[in-house]
Formats: structure tokens, sequence, C-alpha cells
């Protein structure tokens, strides 16, 4: 009895210093070859920058665009020189969805190609103004996610970030 008892102790001893994932049900995958005109390489990446909107403040493009689609970085409440926009948080809202209009446009996109943003603001108190502009230039209404952060770059209380598709409809 004490031979058995020892005999299965030196069996699960054994078990537990095998690597976890022997321990595991395999799993099968398959990885189907894509046609070549579905593989992408890094070369399919392109940085993008305009004179039309605010310049990047650090180690950053204000898009790139991967494939059929434009990543717009976070663009803050500043005109083309980089200045910032004062006022309400409508006039800064509003500064923002520009900057990112440009940035569309000059990537030969639109606005209105837009399918998903990223709204940044530091207080849920300004969600109904900012809101009252935001709808006016996404009338198509993309997702959305809208979060409260506790500051934004330069001390801007909005910053907008959005994909769009390239191309125009």
């Amino acid at each position: 009895m004490l031979m058995q008892r020892t005999l299965r102790l030196s069996s699960i001893i054994s078990r537990l210093e095998k690597p976890a994932t022997t321990l595991l049900p395999r799993v099968n995958t398959y990885r189907l070859p894509l046609p070549q005109s579905q593989t992408r390489t890094m070369s399919d990446l392109k940085t993008f920058n305009t004179k039309n909107a605010a310049q990047p403040v650090g180690p950053y493009s204000q898009a790139m665009i991967a494939g059929p689609h434009i990543f717009v970085s976070g663009q803050i409440p500043a005109d083309a020189s980089g200045k910032l926009v004062e006022g309400s948080i409508a006039d800064k809202t509003k500064a923002s969805c520009e900057s990112v209009k440009a940035i569309l446009e000059a990537a030969g996109s639109s606005i209105d190609r837009v399918i998903k943003t990223t709204v940044f603001l530091t207080s849920m108190g300004d969600f109904a103004e900012m809101n009252g502009v935001y709808e006016k230039y996404f009338a198509h209404k993309p997702s959305r996610s809208c979060v409260a952060v506790k500051e934004l770059p330069k001390g801007v209380p909005v910053e907008i970030e959005c994909i769009a598709l390239s191309g125009s409809a």
C-alpha cells in the first residue's frame, strides 16, 4: 500500500515538473495562407502629417495610414500654428474636430468615413456641451468611447482621436 502511494505521488510530482502546456489539453489551430493581396508588411504603414492641423508635440504622427484605415492621433484644441484655442468647451471641441477633419481631408478621406472615435474629457461635467458640438461633425454616428481622464497634454479639457476608412465615399 505504501509503495502504491509512493508511485502515485511520484507520478503527480513528475507531471507537475513538466511545462504547464503539457498539462493542458491540446487545441488544434490552423493558419490558412492569405492571398497575396491580403498580406501586409510594415512597408504598408505610412506616417502622415499636414500643415493644416497643429503639429505633434511629441514623437508621434498626426496619423498613420495602414491599408484601408487611417488612425488619427488625439487632437487637442489647437489651431494649425499650434496655439491653444481659448473659450468654452464647445469652442475647444470644435477646434479638436476641425483638426481631425483637416487631417482626414489632407489624407484623402473625410470625417464622414470615420468609423470609431475616442473622446477624452478632464471632466464629465463637460459631456453635454462637448456632445452638442460633436454630433454636428459626426452626424453619421460612428462608434465612440468617451472617458474621463485626470489630465490631458498642455492642460486642455478635451482631446479627440479616431479611426477612419481611407479614400472617399
